[in-house]
Order: C-alpha cells, then structure tokens, then sequence
C-alpha cells in the first residue's frame, strides 16, 4: 500500500511519500493534481533492486547512466519535520555512497514552495555529479521556455541561443514551437522527445487547465552543466512530460555535500506578455 502524507495551506495540497523519495501530488485548491501518477508503470530491473519512478517529482544525480542512476530510491525513508515543511532523506546509495535529501517547505499564505535538494557524499571516494532535479507532470498542457534575447558581444555577431536534442528526438515533431524569446511544447501523448538548454532566465513552466506551474533555480555563467551545458531539460513520452532543473557538475569529495535549490509558484492565469505569446500558436 501507497503511503502518504500531506502539507497544505489555503492555495495548495502537496502529497509526499514516507516509502519512496517522491513528491507524488501538488493540487492546487479546487482543482486537480498537477503531477503525473505513474503507479502503473512496471518498475525498471537493476542489480540493486527494481526501480520505480512513482509520478511526481524526484532527485538523481547526473550524467544519467545504468544503473547508477536508477539506484531504487524506495523503502526506508527518512521522514522528520521542519520548519513549514519535512525533510525527506533516503537510505546512502551501495556503491556511489551517496545520500539524497530533499527539503520541502510549503509557504504559510501562498502559493509557494521551496525545495532544498541536497547530495552528500558518504562513501571512501571522489564522486563526479550534478544534482538534477525532475518534477514529472501529467499530459495534455503547454511547457514554456523562455529563451535569451540578449547579445553576447556588443555586435551582435556571436550565437546567443543553443538548444541541444537527444538521440530518439524527432527534430520534426510537431509538439515543439520555435519562437524567438518563448519556445512552446505541447505535452501530447507521443514517443520520447528531448531537448536541453543553458537557460538564463531560470525558470520552466507548465500550463495546463487555467493553472500555470512555474518553476525557478539557478544558472552560473561561465559553469560546467550536464549535457554539454544544459542547466534546463523537458522530456515527454506518451506517459509523461518532465521539466527537469540541473546544477553544475561538481566532484564531491568523501564527507562533503551539494545543494540544489528550486522554488515553484502556482498562478491561475498567464502573465501579459506569455498570454500574447500562447495565443498566437
């Protein structure tokens, strides 16, 4: 059975697991749950154990490899309580030695959350990662991506915009609109697509139903992301959209930890200049 608890204010109901390192439901009040319930997906098989990807949000450290990354984040979980929130923390991971936590704060009279992701190295060795952070939504709404306008040089003559696709994106599909300052994709049902980008606004987005789901987190000029300096990732597939955050590489020495912030807001309508934009695709 499924184990559960909640927190919530007077704007929004968020849903977390005692058995698995998943944020599995973020409801806004009056409407439905914005994440994905995946609990019918069958598990992927490692030699640690089987892999569940539950729905919702969750931790893993990049690059993504097999099976380091679908080391089985379900069990015994950590549960303790902070201030407005919990912090949730899983068992330390066989072989890499290391250990995720994620803190998750619901603000008292908003409709705001604040997230602390947080990698600690307990193991004998240096461990090369970045934290990645990924909220998996459910279909059927609008991912937006915000794309950088500003030169890099004072001509004007050096590429100022990069976007980077995966191996099975069909660079055809029709889901993805290309604009010059906001990029739309449309979460429908269809096989994997991928694309990444160094995002310097800082912030992805998903409307869907009158409700937008944005979330904010870094980006350092000059670091070392993940996948040729991606710091911002949508996936979609005919399960799932996932908007995914990354910070830069780091190797982590024995003993030290890593910290990887996000805050998401839920507003019920489109600011100005993003309602224009929608309209017109």
């Amino acid at each position: 059975m499924m184990n559960t608890k909640t927190l919530s204010n007077n704007f929004l109901e968020l849903e977390y697991r005692t058995d698995a390192l998943r944020i599995t439901g973020l409801t806004p009040k009056g409407k439905k749950n914005l994440f994905a319930d995946l609990s019918h997906m069958p598990p992927i098989s490692t030699h640690y154990g089987d892999f569940y990807f539950h729905g919702g949000h969750r931790l893993w450290h990049a690059p993504e490899s097999m099976p380091r990354t679908y080391i089985p984040d379900s069990g015994d979980i950590s549960v303790t309580e902070i201030q407005d929130g919990v912090s949730l923390e899983a068992p330390t991971e066989p072989d890499t030695g290391i250990r995720k936590r994620i803190d998750v704060q619901l603000a008292s009279a908003a409709p705001t959350v604040s997230l602390t992701h947080t990698l600690t190295n307990n193991g004998l060795w240096t461990v090369g990662l970045a934290p990645w952070a990924i909220t998996q939504c459910r279909l059927g709404g609008t991912v937006i991506l915000p794309l950088p306008t500003e030169t890099v040089d004072p001509a004007g003559l050096l590429a100022n915009r990069q976007l980077l696709f995966w191996p099975y994106t069909n660079l055809s599909d029709s889901r993805l609109i290309l604009q010059d300052k906001i990029t739309f994709f449309k979460a429908n049902p269809a096989p994997a697509f991928k694309v990444g980008y160094f995002n310097t606004d800082s912030w992805l987005a998903y409307w869907i139903e009158g409700t937008l789901f944005k979330k904010t987190f870094g980006a350092l000029s000059g670091a070392a992301y993940p996948d040729s300096g991606c710091n911002a990732e949508v996936y979609c597939n005919e399960e799932f959209v996932e908007l995914e955050s990354l910070a830069p590489f780091i190797q982590l020495q024995p003993g030290e930890k890593v910290t990887h912030v996000e805050k998401w807001e839920i507003l019920n309508a489109l600011p100005g200049e993003l309602a224009i934009a929608l309209n017109k695709i």
